[in-house]
């Protein structure tokens, strides 16, 4: 075998497994096979003068490379199993947060040092929440910052690099089982090895079907959460982001019943667009640094559907919503919170006026073209609930930015080591549609990495 290991994917849960092997055991031969560029060379082409839309790179820089698309997405790490995944009921609950905390501590020592822990342990905010018909759930988060994050994913590049073969811009387009370990084929050759860690992400979902359709590995169908992001004036939403930084909410509409939560919040942060399989959807960032910080927050607001008889294809129908925004937008579509209640388009001039100013170059629009009412009536909702712990999140300036679409790759089977029926083919990360964090990716690379290192003891 030419690799002892090889490992499909740099994104978290590849990231942690290369880190784990070879730190313990530096004499393995290991290897990374990325589609995307190394960190240096991921670069998003929108500078918001020249390039002010997406240009539909080969390679979006966003979403692959090193680090994988949580390298660009605010570096929260939440150490919690009441989301972010389902990775306990594979290693139960202890070890899931045991590994969580090691990855912290592996972030810390590699510049993540003096980047606050929040928690919502204690807070008060829990009852406020109650009070008003919301759930917050239970978590500690570190918050790195996309800055922050750039610099721990680049310590560790340079502590792997001499040991683990990388090889970037190099996408696996074929992974057999062969006599005694498996092949991987890309442009212009393939590499065999004696086990492999399968961590290809979300934006690897397609090619993850296909992988699982030719070896007969059984998976069903994931939920997909469809949405907007909400931005609003930072100040408004202080009280929570103070003191927790990042609240999850979940809120259960009165008229549909359906659940409707915040994600992946951004005080003082900046809206950005991301690129799927071709598809422009949004996403939020936001900076450790003062200078690089705004006067704004974003979060997304989102609604999980899952689909079952006799329509199965979650993410089927997430992609239609977004390609219907990408068609009457161009990309993605803002509207002000005021002007979707009183069912009319947005246009540049009343987004000018308005008070706050956005930091995402989008086309204004009207959502309700856009997404299902069921879904935008169920936002809507979301939206008043919590102006009554954050009052000012209902002002008719509040900004819109849809469509938000969060892919999860359909969950494959794996045992309790997140392994196939194959020995020594493992499916770890989002791309296992077991987890859906940084955490949570993290800490399934880890996890494996230590199954392979206890069977090369035997």
């Amino acid at each position: 075998m030419d690799y002892d290991v090889i490992i499909i994917g740099a994104g978290p849960g590849g990231i942690y497994s290369a880190y784990e092997l070879c730190k313990t055991r530096p004499d393995l031969k290991v290897a990374v096979f990325e589609a995307g560029q190394e960190l240096h060379k991921r670069h998003c082409p929108i500078d918001g003068d020249r390039i002010t839309k997406c240009i539909g790179c080969s390679s979006c820089s966003i979403m692959s490379g090193f680090g994988g698309a949580g390298a660009f997405s605010d570096g929260k790490y939440n150490i919690t199993n009441d989301f972010g995944g389902t990775l306990y009921e594979h290693i139960g609950r202890t070890k899931a947060i045991e590994l969580m905390k090691y990855v912290d501590s592996i972030n810390l020592e590699n510049g993540g040092e003096g980047c606050k822990l929040y928690s919502t342990a204690g807070t008060s905010l829990k009852k406020t929440c109650m009070q008003n018909k919301l759930r917050l759930l239970e978590a500690s988060v570190r918050h790195l910052g996309t800055d922050i994050n750039y610099i721990v994913l680049d310590n560790l590049y340079n502590r792997m690099k001499d040991t683990v073969d990388f090889h970037f811009m190099t996408g696996i387009e074929e992974l057999e089982v062969i006599d005694g370990g498996y092949r991987v084929s890309y442009a212009g050759g393939s590499a065999t090895c004696r086990q492999c860690i399968v961590s290809v992400g979300r934006s690897g979902s397609k090619w993850m079907e296909g992988v699982c359709d030719r070896l007969g590995i059984a998976s069903k169908s994931n939920r997909v959460d469809i949405g907007v992001r909400v931005e609003l004036p930072a100040v408004i939403f202080s009280n929570l982001t103070d003191e927790l930084y990042e609240s999850k909410i979940v809120y259960r509409t009165e008229k549909f019943e359906d659940n409707v939560r915040t994600f992946c919040m951004n005080p003082h942060g900046i809206v950005v667009t991301e690129n799927t399989n071709g598809i422009i959807t949004v996403n939020g960032h936001s900076y450790e640094a003062r200078d690089k910080q705004t006067d704004n927050t974003n979060f997304a607001l989102l609604v999980a559907k899952h689909f079952s008889e006799p329509f199965k294809d979650s993410n089927g129908y997430g992609e239609s919503i977004a390609r219907l925004s990408n068609m009457l937008g161009g990309g993605v579509i803002v509207q002000r919170f005021g002007d979707l209640v009183r069912g009319r388009r947005s246009n540049e001039k009343r987004i000018a006026e308005g008070t706050v100013h956005p930091t995402l170059n989008a086309t204004p629009g009207d959502l309700s073209l856009v997404l299902p009412k069921r879904i935008l009536d169920g936002i809507i909702e979301m939206i008043y609930a919590l102006d009554k712990i954050a009052p000012g999140t209902a002002n008719d300036d509040t900004l819109l930015y849809g469509v938000e679409v969060k892919f999860y790759n359909m969950e494959v089977t794996v045992d309790e080591n997140l392994e196939t029926q194959y020995p020594g083919l493992y499916i770890i990360g989002d791309g296992s549609g077991v987890t859906h964090s940084l955490s949570h990716a993290s800490a399934s690379g880890v996890y494996v990495a230590r199954r392979i290192l206890a069977q090369s003891e035997v």
